[in-house]
């Protein structure tokens, strides 16, 4: 029996988590989780797994919470040393992190110092602070074990093998809603229409990153943290169809790929259950159905892809400035107030002005983060010829 702590169980992948958790009863348990504010969902969960603790990250919510748990033996926790304290539980095996953007990194340093091995779902922890979870889990005997589709894809494809002889990673994107739309339509891009993606049932976060392609520059860093692979070997390339989940070419030539469905059950699953492989349910792929295309990305529709890997190359500080202008970027186009175009005008206004750190402490990532979002909404509150 592995006992899970899930640190944003009412998203969509904290809920498709809990789906694999239920499903393998003999197997896993749900001990611990939270969410940002959505306490509704949470007790509903609660109610149904009985975890021993449970935590809301929004402060002034875990009234609610508890009159919502009433009669139900469990503890509430509430703000970031709630987190903290679901992250750290003595009774965890394992900690999900299916938060989004900065809030997961505490708790992901939290539950490797409390050697627990954590399936890392939030992406923007590596890439805001890669050097210092990959630290702590090394100092800690711990495993990261990606949750990401691509990045579980990848952790796959290399079980068994000599990293010596990895030539390079190749990161598969789908392109997002907008892989065929005339570049001169992208500046009336809706919300609405970015969060309409061809594949997956993400997040809307994540969904914009992937109408962006920031999620994939993103997960170029990660990808980078995670298995030790330099900037220039790790390759990007479109495939619509978002069935082969990314794939390792290795120094004879010969490249592995993972195949199946766009499902996260498969992904959350894996890394919960690792190294055994269990039935998920999923409906099997039908290869007479199946068409696989390739194809690079457009540097004039994608710009944020770039910006990522010179981000990585600058190291330091930059893939926090990065990810946090993105963050607040995305956020302020989801809430209508600058252009789906002023996204990456954004993340470029910020790196621009900031001189990176090298090996920077979690204070000073902290800090440079706060800094970043300043400069985010300093621009935003210009007017659209006042930003360029």
């Amino acid at each position: 029996m592995r006992r899970v702590v899930v640190l944003g169980s009412t998203g969509s992948i904290g809920r498709a988590a809990l789906e694999v958790i239920e499903k393998l009863p003999d197997h896993l348990r749900a001990i611990g989780l939270a969410t940002r504010n959505n306490v509704e969902l949470l007790a509903e969960q609660a109610r149904r797994v009985r975890p021993l603790a449970v935590a809301v990250a929004e402060r002034g919510r875990e009234g609610t919470l508890r009159q919502l748990l009433h009669g139900l033996d469990v503890e509430v926790y509430a703000g970031e040393e709630g987190l903290l304290t679901l992250a750290g539980l003595d009774e965890a095996d394992i900690v999900v992190v299916a938060t989004v953007g900065i809030s997961g990194l505490r708790p992901t340093l939290e539950a490797l110092r409390k050697g627990k091995d954590v399936a890392l779902a939030n992406k923007e922890t590596l890439v805001a602070a890669g050097h210092l979870v990959m630290a702590e889990a090394r100092r800690r005997g711990c495993r990261i074990l990606p949750v990401d589709s691509e990045h579980s894809a990848i952790f796959q494809c290399l079980v068994g093998e000599d990293p010596g002889m990895v030539k390079r990673l190749i990161l598969t994107a789908s392109g997002g809603p907008f892989l065929r739309t005339p570049l001169e339509d992208l500046a009336r891009v809706t919300p609405e229409e970015a969060l309409l993606h061809p594949t997956w049932n993400m997040g809307r976060k994540v969904t914009v990153d992937s109408a962006t392609l920031m999620n994939k520059g993103l997960e170029v860093i990660e990808a980078h943290w995670l298995f030790g692979i330099e900037a220039e070997r790790i390759q990007v390339v479109i495939h619509p169809q978002s069935l082969v989940h990314s794939m390792v070419e290795f120094l004879d030539g010969s490249i592995k790929a993972q195949i199946a469905a766009s499902d996260m059950r498969i992904p959350i699953q894996y890394a919960l259950t690792f190294p055994k492989r269990m039935a998920t349910g999923i409906k099997e792929l039908d290869w007479r159905k199946v068409t696989l295309t390739f194809e690079e990305p457009d540097p004039a529709r994608f710009p944020c892809l770039s910006y990522a890997y010179e981000a990585l190359e600058a190291g330091g500080t930059m893939p926090t400035v990065l990810n946090a202008s993105n963050e607040v970027a995305v956020e302020l186009f989801l809430a209508g107030r600058i252009g789906f175009l002023d996204i990456p005008r954004c993340i470029r206004y910020a790196m621009d002005r900031h001189v990176p750190v090298a090996d920077p402490d979690l204070e000073m990532v902290m800090a440079v983060d706060r800094w970043a979002r300043e400069q985010v909404l300093s621009l935003a509150s210009l007017s659209p010829t006042e930003r360029g």
